[in-house]
């Protein structure tokens, strides 16, 4: 823990600075830094601003100059001590002259996981974590769950009448939600590494899945089809080779149909599980094995049943519009097996509830405990 007379407030303003990198960084860690002098002001600040790019700890230096000497750096993850992209934040702290290292919590990563900060305690700097800790971990969540479970963070969104419906008894769902929605939607793509429908959503609304405006990512668009049947006039099949395309297929799709996608420029993944929930499981695997930190999930309600069904959803995006569409035949949101019993329901934490113009938008993460350092 860190020591009590420590103020947060310079931790607080990392943690601000840090959430900047947002959909930049990935699959690196969102990192914020700021530097307080030996007068007790702050004299630098910084944060992780692109994958590739200089570290936090790197941009408060140079902000700071020669008056880091003997101050204090507050960084909300341990600082790193391996060269990769750039080279170890270590090195440069140390020859900075800081004085004192406070890290909001531990690097899991493990080419860092404690060693920085023993790396720096070596060095004759004083060391504390644990400041503000609650709050880093809520701000890398993603980062922290795939490097615990190798998988990607699954953002589950979808747009529901007032009676809990995604369609009508025909199939037609577009537009359920408004404009408003639709641009939160829209920077939800803008931001995520792949977002993945099933190919009933991609046949019965024939989406591109692209972000207007652009965002920092562009998502690899990513259809659940165990037949490989994502049609070649499809919208997706026709811009593969503007953005990148993943048809997730099953062993038993023919190698003909497999082809006819691949020539298109989609790529093709074989999932090689007897089930639907199966070859999820296995697809989320090897995205998160391409290092996707964020996947966001559009549908639809069977794909998004075997996800729930799998406890594989860790965070939710509902827009619930003013409509009724009422009928048996018209779909929720959630299908597959569901649950029997309410105690095994899941609940959200982090819960928001707001307007986006007519709509009513719920927004929070699946709560659970905390991923392990």
């Amino acid at each position: 823990m860190p020591p009590a007379e420590l103020d947060p407030w310079p931790m607080r303003r990392a943690l601000e600075l840090a959430a900047r990198g947002e959909g930049y960084v990935e699959p690196n860690p969102m990192v914020g830094c700021v530097i307080v002098g030996a007068d007790g002001n702050v004299v630098g600040a910084g944060w992780h601003q692109r994958f590739g790019g200089d570290h936090a700890e790197i941009e408060a230096l140079r902000t700071a100059g020669p008056l880091a000497t003997g101050g204090t750096a507050y960084v909300t993850l341990e600082p790193c001590c391996h060269t990769g992209k750039t080279p170890p934040c270590t090195r440069a702290l140390v020859a900075a002259g800081i004085r004192r290292v406070v890290a909001a919590q531990r690097d899991p990563f493990p080419e860092v996981s404690g060693r920085g900060l023993a790396e720096l305690a070596a060095a004759g700097i004083e060391v504390s974590v644990g400041m503000l800790e609650a709050e880093a971990r809520r701000l890398n969540a993603p980062y922290l769950h795939r490097l615990a479970t190798g998988r990607p963070w699954v953002i589950a969104k979808w747009a529901m009448t007032l009676d809990g419906r995604i369609a009508t008894r025909s199939g037609e769902s577009r537009w359920i939600s408004g404009r408003p929605a639709r641009e939160i939607v829209h920077r939800l793509r803008g931001r995520v590494d792949g977002i993945l429908v099933g190919l009933g959503t991609a046949e019965a609304d024939d989406p591109l899945l692209l972000a207007r405006p652009a965002g920092p990512r562009i998502a690899t668009r990513i259809v659940a089809d165990s037949e490989a049947a994502l049609a070649s006039d499809s919208q997706l099949v026709r811009t593969a080779r503007d953005a990148p395309v993943l048809v997730a297929v099953g062993s038993g799709a023919r190698a003909t149909e497999r082809e006819r996608l691949t020539a298109a420029g989609c790529e093709v993944f074989i999932c090689g599980g007897a089930t639907h929930g199966e070859r999820l499981t296995e697809l989320l695997d090897e995205l998160g094995r391409r290092g996707m930190t964020n996947l966001l999930v559009e549908g639809g309600s069977r794909l998004l049943g075997s996800l729930w069904d799998a406890r594989a959803v860790d965070e939710v995006h509902v827009f619930i519009a003013p409509k009724l569409f009422g009928g048996h035949e018209s779909l929720g949101p959630v299908g597959g097996r569901g649950i029997e019993r309410i105690a095994e329901s899941l609940s959200l934490a982090d819960l928001l509830v707001g307007r986006a113009g007519d709509d009513i938008y719920i927004s929070g993460r699946i709560a659970r405990p905390p991923t392990p350092q």
